[in-house]
């Protein structure tokens, strides 16, 4: 990536502040990350208190090139290298065994880390720069919405996070696909823009779905990105009739709809398509939380293969919801 004058700053900045312990907000082609030095345990610690996030849910350590996965991982399997020279840099997490030298905050107290070389060219220099690996969650307060902008960084956390690389909108808008390669069979545990399709086309058969065996991961509790607004997911025609329920019952109620609009219901409409609907869906999400209604009421997407990441962020959105008959 070719730096201007005040990129060049602004990454020294950022680096001298990761070096003295201290967590920044990272653009990545995903989402905006909190980082820190993924080797300094007290950095790291001050992640899980801006977030308020449980000591036992792990992070995702972000690296520079797969060259750099020995330095993390006690293991290196040749499904890793295959899965990295397919999709890195790119929106693909691996859990892998640990080296002993991890810090057990970064892992949560697991055998394992989580590690991806993300596709942002703004945080893949200032990784090369900085020379190490920085643990980096998303840059909002544990549960809630994830943001896919500087400005929503700033939003969430003020100058408790002073600074914070602009990157512009992320690309991908979702968390990554997490696979898990510490056991005997591949297996995703957080879908994402990387599908089975293509994972399986590099390393053959990938199972689905977290086991009691598997390792926790990021973004695996039932109920997480979450607006602060009572949210329920539900298909179009449902939506409709739950819409003039709660109208007539006086509440006031907003809409997430796909390619047309509820009526004269207020709200936002999203593309029909998964990857622009994803680009789009945590930015929709805080706009609509902003406006502060009494409830939000999302269209569901097609239960398709290409859905299925929308379809596990917007479920755990409304997982706090119980439908209710106002």
């Amino acid at each position: 990536m070719k730096l201007g004058a005040d990129d060049a700053a602004r990454l020294a900045d950022a680096i001298a502040a990761l070096r003295r312990g201290e967590v920044i907000g990272l653009p990545t082609e995903t989402v905006y990350g909190l980082a820190a030095d993924a080797r300094n345990a007290e950095a790291v610690a001050n992640i899980f208190q801006l977030k308020g996030r449980p000591a036992d849910h792990p992070l995702i350590v972000h690296i520079a090139d797969a060259g750099q996965l020995p330095q993390w991982a006690s293991e290196v399997p040749e499904m890793a290298r295959k899965l990295a020279a397919a999709f890195w840099p790119g929106p693909l997490t691996l859990i892998l065994k640990k080296r002993a030298d991890v810090p057990e905050i970064v892992t949560g107290g697991q055998d394992t880390v989580g590690l991806r070389c993300p596709a942002h060219p703004l945080a893949l220099t200032l990784l090369r720069q900085f020379g190490g690996g920085l643990a980096a969650p998303s840059a909002n307060r544990f549960g809630r919405i994830s943001p896919t902008s500087a400005q929503h960084v700033r939003d969430e956390f003020g100058d408790k996070v002073p600074i914070v690389l602009d990157g512009g909108d992320c690309e991908v808008g979702i968390e990554s696909t997490i696979v898990d390669l510490s056991g005997h069979i591949p297996r995703i545990l957080r879908p994402g823009r990387i599908g089975k399709p293509e994972l399986e086309a590099v390393i053959g058969p990938v199972a689905e779905g977290a086991q009691a065996q598997s390792p926790r991961v990021s973004g695996s509790l039932q109920s997480h990105y979450a607006p602060h607004t009572r949210t329920e997911l539900l298909p179009r025609a449902r939506l409709i009739e739950r819409a003039q329920a709660c109208l007539q019952n006086g509440e006031n109620v907003l809409v997430l709809s796909i390619a047309h609009p509820v009526g004269t219901i207020p709200g936002l409409v999203l593309a029909d398509s998964p990857e622009s609907y994803g680009h789009d869906l945590y930015a929709a999400l805080r706009e609509l939380d902003a406006r502060r209604a009494d409830r939000l009421l999302v269209e569901s997407p097609p239960l398709r293969t290409d859905w299925v990441a929308v379809l596990d962020r917007l479920s755990r959105a409304a997982a706090d919801t119980p439908e209710e008959d106002p």
